[in-house]
This record gives structure tokens, sequence and C-alpha cells, in this order.
């Protein structure tokens, strides 16, 4: 079933419509989720709630002319209502300001404790020697969780594709550093 047969499904409230979008998608929006710092049984709250929003959405026809695909679509409500989940959890705080963050530099450094690994030092050793852009990047990638639309937009800069190579880059010189060792 194309997306859009989907979409005039559920503009209609055709329930079987309505279960294949929801199990088609379930497992791979808990793997998507998991990224996350949030529990398994809130995840699950949430994909009900953005499978109710996406339904809503299409009753309503705001989704007649979608240029993604319905599963992006789906995961982008997801993805939303988790940050706003974190955010009432005040387990993630979203950078307003991009100043302010850059600035902050606590956000970027590690504290070694006795309890890391080699590896896990070695890593925190050349990640400290790399350039102030490469430590943006990554920590707003792995650590932060930010998808490349949302650091090209916090960083300024150009587009996704130069995130990506940056990141790439970013992601050399950090096994360069830690393989010469």
């Amino acid at each position: 079933m194309t997306d859009k047969a989907v979409i005039e499904a559920l503009k209609k409230g055709d329930q079987n419509a309505l279960k294949l979008i929801y199990e088609s998608n379930r497992l791979a929006f808990i793997g998507f989720a998991k990224k996350y710092s949030i529990n398994e049984d809130d995840v699950i709250d949430i994909y009900q709630d953005a499978i109710i929003a996406l339904r809503e959405n299409a009753i309503k026809g705001k989704i007649d002319n979608l240029k993604s695909e319905l599963k992006t679509y789906l995961f982008s409500i997801g993805k939303y209502m988790i940050y706003e989940r974190l955010k009432q959890q005040k387990k993630m705080r979203l950078v307003e300001d991009s100043s302010n963050y850059i600035k902050n530099k606590e956000i970027f450094s590690f504290n070694i404790k006795n309890e890391l690994t080699d590896q896990q030092k070695q890593l925190h050793i050349a990640f400290k020697s790399l350039g102030q852009k490469c430590k943006d990047v990554l920590t707003l990638f792995y650590y932060r969780g930010f998808d490349l639309e949302d650091i090209m937009n916090e960083l300024n800069y150009t587009n996704k594709d130069v995130v990506k190579s940056q990141k790439s880059r970013c992601i050399k010189s950090l096994k360069t550093m830690i393989f010469k060792n």
C-alpha cells in the first residue's frame, strides 16, 4: 500500500490502515528511540501518541501533500515528542543560544575517573587534542543526540553535506590519533 493510499485510508477512518502503520513501524521506532535516555514504557507511550497525531493530521488534511515518506513524518513527530518528554524530565536541555553553548566548555569535557578503560582514556586524550569545530560537531552528534540538520542549524553550517563531511573528517582524525599510540 502506497503512502498516499494509507493517508487516504486514514482519512476515512480505516482501522486496518492504522494497524498497518502501527505494526510496521513500531520496532523501528523503538530502536530509533534507544539513542535517547528514555525508558521503553515512555517510548511506547510516545509512539502511540505519535500514531494518534499522524492519524489526526491525516484526517485534517495536513499531510495530503506530504513531501517525505510517511515513516519519516511519523518519526519526526515521535522525535519531537521525545524531546518534549526529556525536556519535561529535565534530562535534556535544548540549546537556544549557540553562543552560550559554545562558550560553556564544561559540556565538552569528560571526567576521567579510575573506572575508565585504557581505550576510553586514549579516546579522551585524542578528543581533547581535536580542534574546537570537531569537538562541537562530535559532541552534538554523539553526546547530545543531534541529527545532521540540527547540527547544521546550531553551528551555522551551509548544508547537511558539509556537516556530514566535517563529522567524517573528525572521526578520521580521532581514529588516526588513537591508532598512532
